[in-house]
């Protein structure tokens, strides 16, 4: 029994324990260094943490983008969209104002311009083209207008477009370049070119309220979504109907000018 008993002595020993508890110890040690997966939790937390910051999960986050997207809705910006919609309005009106004057050049008074052919379509390869594309006009005389054309196998399709037109002039055709005699004008013709160039000045009246009616909407549209005062709508309205006052005055001065030289004889 004294024999048995020391040898379950020598087994229980702290000799042999770190051969029988060193895994164990090992794994509960506070003393050792972290293993190196141990950091992944922290990478973890930092992503979140952006997450948070960019996507409006934490508090902070969520005022800095309040404070980014203020500016949007803040009334300096909807005035700098409304001053943007009175001066493209305007850019509009203007070119509504330079078509309607290069159509009344187009109208003969007595005087032969090459422009008196700015009008004239050619049917060409099935494609209705601006004659002064296809060939270059002159006047060597007061009263005669030549038209050369570039292309020699249209010259019949240009004939056509011209006898086609309402330039009220006859076309000569001698195989090389195609002749127009401007006539004097008759009482009667004065009177209906007079027609047709009040006529222009209507059509561009159209275009300008056209304009000025588009504007508008988008100016009443920005100021809802903006939700600013009706005084605001108005100002910029009122902008608008004077840019509409002063071109339609402009075009009006442009249709009586044409018509005086139209009916003088």
């Amino acid at each position: 029994r004294p024999m048995a008993l020391s040898v379950l002595a020598a087994l229980c020993s702290t000799a042999w324990l770190p051969a029988v508890q060193l895994p164990h110890a090992r794994a509960a040690s506070p003393y050792r260094p972290a293993p190196a997966h141990a950091p992944l939790p922290v990478v973890m937390m930092a992503k979140k943490a952006k997450k948070g910051k960019g996507g409006g999960g934490g508090g902070g986050g969520t005022a800095a983008a309040e404070v980014d997207e203020a500016p949007a809705a803040s009334g300096g910006a909807a005035e700098v969209d409304l001053d943007v919609v009175v001066s493209d309005a305007e850019e509009r009106m203007k070119k509504s104002l330079s078509s309607v004057q290069e159509q009344l050049a187009t109208l003969r008074v007595g005087r032969a311009t090459p422009d008196m052919l700015d009008r004239v379509l050619v049917d060409y390869y099935d494609t209705p083209t601006p004659l002064k594309q296809l060939a270059s006009v002159t006047c060597p005389t007061a009263t005669q207008l030549v038209v050369d054309v570039y292309d020699k196998s249209a010259l019949g399709d240009v004939e056509k477009g011209l006898m086609a037109s309402d330039i009220g002039m006859t076309p000569s055709n001698d195989g090389s370049v195609i002749r127009l005699n401007v006539p004097q004008l008759t009482k009667d013709r004065r009177v209906e070119l007079a027609k047709t160039a009040k006529g222009i000045g209507e059509g561009g009246k159209t275009a300008l309220r056209n304009v000025r009616r588009d504007a508008i909407d988008k100016i009443k549209k920005a100021v809802k979504a903006a939700g600013l005062s009706e005084d605001a709508s108005k100002d910029k309205e009122g902008a608008v109907d004077k840019k509409l006052k002063k071109y339609e005055g402009s075009l009006d001065e442009a249709v009586s000018a044409r018509e005086k030289e139209i009916t003088t004889l």
